[in-house]
């Protein structure tokens, strides 16, 4: 789940063995000012791990990292930030269709007047989020070979396979099939096959 960030694994951990409640593990793992949306979006996919014994793997790099990344890019990372990221060497910034899918992303949001310097910053650390979720589920997938992982994170993150699912590749060498399945995507992307493999929309 990229709604819960590595430090606070153990945290997941201890609500999933039933050793914390909810509301402790909503608090512990600083949810509301970490993630945001709201909490019950999310509650029952929780319960029904807790119930089940299914693992849940808290993906997401820590929110105070990939800001400094924004900012500064990779080179303002600190010594402590490295124990919540793969190898500098992992993270690959240099997939063009990538760019070019984060591009009018950056320039909607900035309304054009940003930088060369503050895009390679937003491509740094929107691709060290994905580096990061994707090294998470390829060790747990190298660690449980037979398990299917259902991973839950925003759209951005798998359209046409740029950030986690070619990532996750990457790191696997062993035939692994991937499927990618967006919850009520763009209208306007509709048309566009490559955007997935499955497109769910929900009723209004």
């Amino acid at each position: 789940m990229e709604m819960f960030q590595r430090p606070f694994q153990p945290v997941l951990d201890e609500y999933l063995d039933g050793t914390i409640s909810a509301t402790q593990l909503r608090q512990r793992s600083q949810y509301d000012r970490r993630w945001g949306f709201p909490w019950e979006y999310y509650a029952p996919i929780l319960e029904y791990a807790q119930t089940h014994r299914i693992p849940v793997l808290a993906l997401n790099t820590p929110t105070e990292v990939t800001q400094r990344v924004a900012r500064k890019g990779l080179a303002a990372l600190m010594e402590s930030d490295l124990a919540w990221i793969p190898p500098l060497a992992d993270i690959h910034t240099d997939h063009e269709a990538y760019r070019q899918f984060l591009r009018p992303i950056y320039d909607d949001f900035h309304q054009e007047h940003g930088s060369s310097q503050g895009f390679e910053n937003f491509v740094a650390a929107q691709v060290l989020w994905d580096e990061t979720m994707a090294e998470t589920i390829a060790a747990f997938w190298l660690g449980n070979p037979t398990s299917q992982v259902v991973v839950l994170a925003g759209q951005g993150h798998i359209m046409y396979g740029y950030g986690i699912p070619s990532r996750v590749d990457r790191r696997i060498t062993a035939d692994l099939e991937q499927r990618l399945i967006l919850l009520n995507p763009d209208p306007s992307r509709l048309a566009e096959p490559a955007i997935a493999d499955f497109l769910w929309l929900a009723p209004d």
